[in-house]
């Protein structure tokens, strides 16, 4: 890919807010540290906004506008060039300026079996126990018996839970039903603060997991006032398996080392980018592997069963709160059926599959593939945050 096709099709006509490892020697500061600042990306160039914020948290809760950052005099500390290039070439090496994802404080949270085809796969995934010879024969089995009339189903309406009673009936009801069509939302803890990673990094699978897939999602960013500020993509990386054996392994499934990316950059509403465009998306996935296997694939947010803002609404609300606000996965359309071997197995990666997830809107994220296990170690959490942004005397 050309550098350029990480970015938004317009460019820089948006507000586009990251993150980014700010090497010592790259800083107009003083102060000879190392450390994670919030950018901002224009015209070529790339900005520190650590002095308007100490992290991505504290910038998104201020409510900054592109014409206070046009206004206002930040250093810039390279070009977008060089940004993407050394995130690619040289992630996480902190010798060079890279990006890391656009979240640092905030919780990230993600909602499950928000799209029909999805739900219908967790269900698969969970009767079958893991097994992908007996998910080929359960899949032909639901779609026998439920057919299409589900694809319209409001979740929580009369017509859905009449339709509850209809499986149960065929001993095919699955607590993934029950949040796909019920009237709450399964959400769920993806990762911790700061644990999540950025284009360029690798993205980890837990070795244990033989049927796994790339789960390319729209992630809203959420300040601490429940608002939805902005946008970006995420990899919410899935072990089939793992969680088709028992939703309670769901944490085993889901957050692992490496196991969550986002970005490149959060895109936040203005005249250019609205929550309609949101809602509008069409997420592409491009899986390319060494062995020559290409998958494509696509999630149409237009498909999405519950709205957006009721995903938020579920999950910020006078009985849960977020002071430092939050990511939140949407969900995804894609169900990974397509065979890679061996007739009727599906899809599972292999190591070292590049993975691209984009959108017109929000640009490219790309990570390579490999086990959590020998992927770097996550070392960087809160109190060496907190440390950090003292010796720098950003806080």
């Amino acid at each position: 890919m050309q550098l350029d096709q990480y970015l938004p099709s317009d460019q820089y006509a948006g507000t586009l807010i990251g993150r980014a490892w700010v090497p010592a020697n790259v800083s107009e500061s003083t102060i000879n540290v190392s450390g994670p600042s919030p950018i901002w990306i224009n015209n070529s160039n790339v900005y520190d906004l650590s002095s308007l914020a100490p992290t991505c948290s504290d910038l998104l809760n201020v409510g900054i506008t592109k014409q206070v950052l046009l206004v206002s005099n930040f250093p810039i500390i390279g070009s977008v060039e060089t940004l993407l290039s050394n995130s690619i070439n040289h992630p996480s090496d902190q010798a060079y300026l890279h990006l890391l994802s656009p979240f640092d404080l905030q919780a990230i949270k993600a909602c499950g079996v928000t799209f029909v085809c999805s739900m219908i796969e967790r269900v698969i995934e969970e009767k079958a126990g893991g097994d992908p010879i007996v998910a080929k024969n359960i899949r032909s089995k639901i779609d026998e018996t439920i057919g299409s009339s589900i694809e319209n189903l409001i979740p929580g309406s009369p017509e859905a839970l009449e339709l509850k009673e209809v499986l149960i009936k065929e001993n095919m009801w699955s607590q993934y039903l029950e949040v796909g069509i019920g009237p709450y939302a399964e959400v769920f803890t993806k990762s911790q603060s700061l644990s999540s990673v950025g284009l360029g990094a690798q993205v980890g699978l837990h070795p244990i997991s033989s049927w796994n897939n790339p789960e390319p999602e729209v992630v809203l960013a959420v300040n601490n006032k429940g608002n939805i500020v902005g946008a970006t993509l995420g990899n919410d990386v899935n072990l089939r398996d793992v969680e088709g054996r028992s939703a309670l392994l769901l944490g085993k499934a889901k957050d692992n080392n490496a196991s969550c990316s986002i970005g490149p950059f959060i895109r936040l509403f203005d005249e250019t980018f609205t929550l309609e465009d949101v809602k509008s998306t069409q997420v592409t996935l491009k899986v390319t592997g060494e062995d020559g296997y290409i998958l494509e694939a696509t999630n149409d947010m237009t498909q999405i069963s519950r709205d957006v803002e009721d995903l938020v609404a579920q999950t910020y609300s006078k009985s849960h709160q977020y002071p430092d606000g939050f990511a939140l996965f949407t969900g995804t359309l894609f169900t990974p059926t397509q065979d890679r071997d061996e007739p009727n197995m599906g899809f599972t990666h292999k190591i070292n599959d590049c993975v691209v997830i984009s959108t017109s809107k929000l640009g490219s994220l790309q990570n390579n593939v490999h086990f959590s296990d020998q992927i770097s170690p996550w070392e960087f959490g809160i109190s060496a945050l907190i440390k950090n942004l003292a010796q720098r005397n950003l806080i």
